[in-house]
């Protein structure tokens, strides 16, 4: 049991507490929060001394574990660039808990992470949502699948049409391979509803839970035109919907608003590495937000370091974006906008301790650090 006293203490589920307190039983789960709470008996005692004490910070859209930080092609497990449609994929067997990158994430006050497969792929394989703390994946899943990675643009087109030559070229390309493939589903579910008994195809019984709605395509989008493509073909199949990057937002925030599917922001800290970057600005989180669209900011790790993730809100704060929707955008709506808002992202009893005391505002000041990270009410970090 564990009891973290004299905080200032975000909760991300109402008003801030002064002078907090956070209980967390011995299940990992939080007990209690507030301003008037009773330390049990036996509890190991924190005092934050005044200190801020947040939720763990949440990453929407990333990579880490299967990009393997410092290692060259022998760690790249995240893009398998033989076909553009690899549905069948699980994130959950590139991941490496050992990683070095998680430990830096969660020095950073970062606690969970949504990571899957890259953006070679017009479909690449399911995302996994997974604690950073941990030996096993299969003990630091918080859900799996998370999601169907989609990816539109310029990464598919270079990966096939310039560096294979083959399809997809264009960008009707690559919406007709993801066209057929969904295709090839509808026929495939139907013909199993039938009683006809296909031919068993990994791929499409991967895509199964697409169509019906119960996993969200994740779709790797920067240009305005893109992001309307692939919102195109989600109304068009009836599908769940992430615009992850979402670079060109801001042109066409009106139309997403109208739209209403969620923006995933980033990564925007850095140079502008290829043209549908363009329009990459700390401007977009606010005008995304003003505009009612929901978002949420990331770091596509590796592009940005995961425990920079604070900073870039702190940065989209600085352009505009209200300090605690900036606050908003790496916990609760990061964890509510990919489905797992039920476990991680606000301090609330019943969810998981994941909580960080940080040495001050990471969004406000360059020094501020986790002075201690907890998960799943276990300390992972703290002060050396």
């Amino acid at each position: 049991m564990l009891f973290i006293r004299n905080g200032h203490v975000k909760t991300m589920a109402g008003p801030d507490i002064e002078n907090g307190c956070v209980l967390i039983g011995d299940d990992g789960k939080i007990a209690a929060v507030g301003a008037d709470l009773t330390c049990p008996e036996g509890a190991q005692i924190i005092d934050a001394e005044g200190r801020l004490v947040t939720p763990g910070c949440v990453e929407a859209h990333g990579h880490i574990g299967l990009d393997n930080y410092s290692m060259g092609w022998e760690g790249h497990d995240y893009n398998e660039i033989v076909e553009p449609v690899t549905p069948q994929l699980r994130a959950i067997d590139s991941f490496n808990p050992l990683d070095e990158a998680l430990g830096l994430a969660l020095r950073g006050g970062v606690t969970t992470a949504c990571t899957g497969p890259g953006s070679a792929n017009v479909v690449g394989g399911t995302f996994i949502a997974v604690k950073l703390a941990g030996k096993r994946v299969d003990k630091m899943i918080v859900k799996n699948p998370l999601a169907m990675k989609a990816a539109f643009g310029e990464n598919p087109k270079r990966c096939y049409g310039q560096g294979k030559s083959k399809s997809p070229m264009t960008r009707m390309g690559v919406a007709g391979v993801l066209r057929e493939l969904l295709f090839k589903t509808q026929r495939y579910m139907q013909d199993k509803e039938e009683g006809k008994n296909p031919a068993f195809d990994m791929k499409l019984e991967a895509m199964i839970p697409v169509l019906k709605g119960e996993l969200p395509l994740k779709c790797h989008a920067h240009r305005h035109d893109d992001i309307l493509t692939a919102i195109r073909i989600a109304k068009e199949f009836h599908l769940k919907l992430t615009l992850d990057h979402c670079t060109d937002g801001a042109l066409i925030a009106d139309e997403l608003a109208e739209e209403g599917f969620p923006a995933f922001v980033g990564p925007t800290l850095g140079g502008k590495s290829k043209i549908e970057l363009a329009n990459k600005s700390f401007d977009t989180p606010r005008i995304l937000h003003e505009a009612g669209v929901p978002i949420a900011i990331i770091t596509d790790c590796p592009v940005i370091p995961l425990e920079k993730l604070p900073l870039c809100a702190g940065l989209a704060a600085k352009a505009g974006l209200p300090m605690e929707e900036a606050w908003k955008a790496i916990t609760i709506n990061a964890a509510t906008l990919t489905g797992i808002g039920d476990r991680v992202g606000s301090l609330e009893p019943g969810k998981d301790g994941d909580v960080v005391i940080w040495t001050a505002d990471p969004l406000v000041y360059l020094d501020g650090e986790a002075a201690y990270t907890i998960v799943d009410g276990k300390i992972v970090c703290a002060p050396q």
